[in-house]
C-alpha cells in the first residue's frame, strides 16, 4: 500500500517536494542495506558511507564525458562497492565490538581521502556527471535519468527491490542463520556454521545495495564530492536505524523519512527563523529526545502497549 501512495505522488508534487521524496527514497535504501548489518546480523558499522561514495564516484568516473548506459553503470557500481566490502569485511570481521566500529571507520576514512587528497576523484571539489545514465534499445531511449519522472520511478522500484530482498533474505536460512549469530555467535559455531563466512556475506550484500544508492544518488545530483564517504554520512545513517527502530525493515524506511525530514525542517529558516544556521544542535535535541522517549525507535509506536513495556526476557540455555 505505502509502495502504490508513493507511485502515484508525483501527480501532486511541486518540484521541490519531488526532489525531497526522491531523496528520502534514496535514503531508505542507503539504510536498509545497513540494516542487513546492524538489524539482521548485530555488526555496528561506521564506515557504511565508503561503500554509497565508491558507487557513486564509479557512476560519474565510467560515465566519460557523455550518457552512460544504465546497464553498464549500475552492475559496476554495485560491483565496484560489493568488492570494497570483499576487501574490508575480509579483514574487519576478524575483530569484534568496538574494534569492528573501529576499523570500518578507518577503512572508510582511508576511501576518503583517496578520493579528497588525489586527482582520481577530482579533489575536495568532487567531479560532475556529464551525462545522466539511459538505458536505449532498438533506436528508442527506454530510461533517461534526467527526466524526473523515470528518476522517481527508478528510484522507488530500486526501494522495493531492495526492501523485497532483504525480506526475503530475512526469511531464509541464511536469514536464519545471521539471526542466530546476532544472538549468540559462539552457539552457532558450535551448531557447525562457519559464522565468519555468513557475515562476510552479508557484509558484501549490504555493500552493493550501498553501492546502488550510490549509483541512484549521483544520477540524480548529477555530481559527487568525497564528503559522501565521511563518516558524518555513516553516523547519520546509523541515527536512521535508530530512530526508526532497529531491527525492522518498515523501521529503517521510517527512520530515513523521519530524519530526512527533521533536518529539512530545521534547515528551513522561514519555519525555526535564526536556529537555521544551527540545524545541527537542534537535530541532535530532537533525536536525543526521540531515543529517551522511544527506545525502541518510531516503529516501537505501532507495537501493542505490553509488547513495548515487557522487559527483555533473558536467553533461555538448556543443560539436557
Amino acid at each position: 500500500m505505502a509502495a502504490v501512495a508513493l507511485a502515484l505522488l508525483p501527480a501532486v508534487l511541486t518540484p521541490y517536494t519531488h526532489d525531497l521524496v526522491v531523496k528520502i527514497t534514496l535514503y531508505a535504501i542507503f539504510a536498509l542495506s545497513l540494516e542487513l548489518l546492524v538489524g539482521m546480523t548485530g555488526l555496528v558499522s561506521l564506515g557504511h558511507a565508503a561503500f554509497l561514495g565508491i558507487g557513486a564516484y564509479v557512476t560519474v568516473l565510467a560515465s566519460g564525458d557523455g550518457a552512460g548506459s544504465a546497464l553498464r553503470l549500475l552492475p559496476m557500481a554495485m560491483g565496484a562497492s560489493a568488492l570494497y566490502a570483499l576487501f574490508v569485511g575480509a579483514l574487519s570481521l576478524r575483530t569484534k565490538g568496538v574494534y569492528f566500529i573501529m576499523v570500518t571507520l578507518a577503512f572508510a576514512q582511508m576511501a576518503y581521502f583517496v578520493f579528497h587528497d588525489t586527482q582520481l576523484g577530482g579533489g575536495s571539489d568532487g567531479i560532475f556527471l556529464y551525462g545522466k545514465p539511459v538505458i536505449e534499445f532498438g533506436g528508442a531511449t527506454w530510461l533517461d535519468l534526467d527526466n524526473k519522472t523515470h528518476l522517481y520511478y527508478t528510484v522507488l522500484g530500486a526501494l522495493v527491490f531492495t526492501y523485497g530482498l532483504l525480506a526475503l533474505i530475512r526469511r531464509s536460512r541464511f536469514g536464519h542463520a545471521l539471526a542466530g549469530i546476532r544472538v549468540n555467535e559462539q552457539r552457532m559455531r558450535a551448531a557447525g556454521f562457519q559464522t565468519y563466512l555468513y557475515k562476510l556475506a552479508a557484509f558484501v550484500i549490504a555493500g552493493a545495495l550501498a553501492g546502488l544508492a550510490g549509483f541512484l544518488l549521483a544520477s540524480k545530483d548529477a555530481a559527487v564530492n568525497p564528503e559522501l564517504l565521511s563518516w558524518h554520512e555513516s553516523g547519520a545513517v546509523l541515527l536512521m536505524l535508530i530512530l526508526g527502530g532497529i531491527g525492522h525493515l518498515r523501521g529503517a524506511v521510517i527512520g530515513a523519512a523521519a530524519f530526512m525530514l527533521l533536518r529539512e525542517f530545521f534547515q528551513t529558516e522561514g519555519l525555526v527563523g535564526p536556529l537555521a544556521s544551527h540545524w545541527q544542535m537542534t537535530l541532535g535535541f530532537t533525536i536525543i529526545a526521540f531515543v529517551a522517549l522511544l527506545p525502541k525507535g518510531l516503529i516501537g509506536m505501532a507495537m501493542p502497549r505490553r509488547r513495548r513495556a515487557a522487559p527483555a526476557r533473558p536467553l533461555e540455555v538448556r543443560h539436557d
